[in-house]
């Protein structure tokens, strides 16, 4: 356990009591790395994540190669998982993008899927090749299959707040495309800020709306991108309205291949260091943490980009940037 003295605990009013990390370090964060990670560092990842504390780490994607390959070892990796459920109770949710992909996962024994939708035409055409419209009638069966079998479902949703090619996206629009989400039967619905352009108050506005179109809160996550500089206080706004899941990326690795414009996710590091000082229970040890971003920042031969890692991390522990994996 942690010694370090701070930050010290100084609690806000109207906050959730204990926030649940959904990591995606391992899925989101490692997809935009230019090289392939080993599949046994990526299985390490996940196990050090786990002993962290993290309950929640996405492990893999079970998309085709073609479009993602840094994760094309999916049925590699997924079984050498095994040995972290001797960690605690850790779900290993995995990203579906079809029945193709269901069926992998499911005869993997995967127990909770993704899929990943766009609030936005253009993205949907870019990252899925159909439009919104065949994109839900595409998730629609998976979804069904996977509650059949027990699994718990995920729904992601992109360019919540912003599209680098539309522009704004109404809020309006946001939610009808969330709506519709939901009601293919997900059990979670997490709001993507893809590019990293959101701000507090347009946070707070979506929340709202979506609680009047009748999606509650406490099925919905955020999953903030860092581009502006805005995840930690997006984050928490969305605290503020009741929020207790939050999407980050151990280290701030991520990105998304189809959005050149989108830049790193939240650093788990981060966000605890945020939730600590609150006195917001994660779980998470965050010494445990920054040792374990430090140890795959060696890996992929470069500093993590969370200030929070940074300051903890003395000079000689962090990673050479002539380090070449």
């Amino acid at each position: 356990m942690t010694t370090r003295a701070l930050p010290m605990k100084v609690p806000a009013p109207g906050l959730p009591p204990r926030v649940r990390i959904h990591e995606v370090g391992a899925r989101d964060g490692l997809q935009n790395e230019k090289g392939i990670v080993p599949t046994e560092v990526k299985a390490e990842f996940i196990r050090r994540l786990a002993v962290a504390g993290l309950t929640t780490i996405e492990a893999t994607s079970f998309v085709h190669p073609k479009w993602v390959p840094q994760l094309a070892d999916a049925e590699a990796l997924f079984p050498l998982l095994g040995e972290i459920a001797d960690v605690g109770d850790v779900s290993l949710p995995v990203l579906v993008p079809n029945e193709r992909g269901l069926d992998r996962a499911l005869a993997l024994g995967a127990r909770s899927i993704a899929v990943f939708g766009s609030a936005t035409e253009t993205f949907a055409a870019r990252n899925l090749n159909r439009t919104v419209d065949e994109s839900l009638a595409m998730f629609e069966p998976v979804v069904a299959r996977a509650k059949a079998e027990k699994a718990q479902v995920r729904g992601y949703l992109s360019m919540c707040f912003g599209d680098p090619w539309e522009g704004a996206v109404p809020v309006a629009q946001v939610v009808g495309v969330a709506k519709a989400l939901m009601n293919l039967g997900c059990d979670e619905l997490s709001l993507g800020d893809t590019i990293g352009v959101a701000t507090p108050g347009h946070v707070s506005a979506l929340l709202t709306a979506l609680n009047e179109a009748s999606v509650p809160t406490e099925s919905i996550g955020v999953h903030f991108h860092d581009t502006y500089g805005q995840a930690l206080s997006n984050t928490l706004a969305a605290l503020q309205h009741g929020v207790s899941t939050v999407d980050a990326s151990a280290g701030g690795l991520g990105g998304c291949p189809y959005a050149k414009s989108a830049t790193g996710n939240l650093a788990t590091e981060d966000l605890v260091w945020m939730l600590d000082g609150l006195g917001i229970e994660t779980g998470v040890d965050l010494d445990e943490l920054t040792a374990t971003s430090v140890w795959m920042a060696g890996h992929l031969g470069r500093p993590s980009p969370s200030r929070t890692v940074r300051a903890l991390t003395p000079p000689s522990s962090a990673p050479s940037p002539s380090h070449k994996e």
